[in-house]
């Protein structure tokens, strides 16, 4: 049985909430982006959805982070970042990074990344340790590419991974609360 299309729908691109509502169809996984603050020494880090894979030779992967973000000042100037790509069972964890003028890190356990020192979170899916390659102005957001120094998958691959759709956390099988 062939699928009809329906009529497409053109969205003004002022529309931010029609763009969002389109683009929001676009399941992604989760990351936490993290390093280490070279002015304080603390560790630093946001959560992030926009992250993909960019080049096999050179190992590279990309991110884009919001021109307004408080964390990534504090991360770009250490040259370097780690991703942390979160399991369906870290929603609290993506929840607690997300959320600005806290101390994300409490209570939080990590190691330093064997190719830059910046935080591995424990009990994470995989975790790519990075150092920046190129920031490149995106709109309202920077595109930031990094070269991939060291990488592993943490947990075994039976574990899910932490989605995010239509708004919400997905697991593969069913809508999450």
């Amino acid at each position: 049985m062939a699928h009809t299309l329906q009529s497409p729908v053109f969205v003004n691109p002022a529309d931010t909430e029609g763009f969002r509502h389109v683009l929001g169809h676009f399941c992604s996984g989760v990351t936490v982006i993290t390093a280490i603050d070279p002015a304080t020494g603390a560790p630093v880090g946001f959560t992030c959805q926009s992250f993909t894979s960019l080049s096999l030779d050179p190992p590279l992967v990309a991110f884009t982070v919001s021109d307004g973000s408080a964390t990534w000042p504090r991360i770009e100037p250490s040259g370097a970042f780690c991703v942390n790509v979160l399991a369906a069972d870290q929603q609290m964890l993506c929840r607690s990074f997300a959320r600005s003028g806290t101390d994300k890190f409490a209570g939080v356990e990590w190691s330093p990344g064997p190719g830059t020192g910046s935080p591995r979170l424990a009990g994470t899916l995989a975790w790519i340790d990075c150092r920046i390659e190129a920031v490149h102005p995106g709109g309202d957001h920077s595109i930031v590419v990094g070269r991939v120094q060291a990488l592993d998958a943490a947990r075994p691959g039976s574990v899910e991974p932490l989605l995010y759709y239509e708004a919400g956390f997905r697991s593969l099988s069913a809508p999450t609360p």
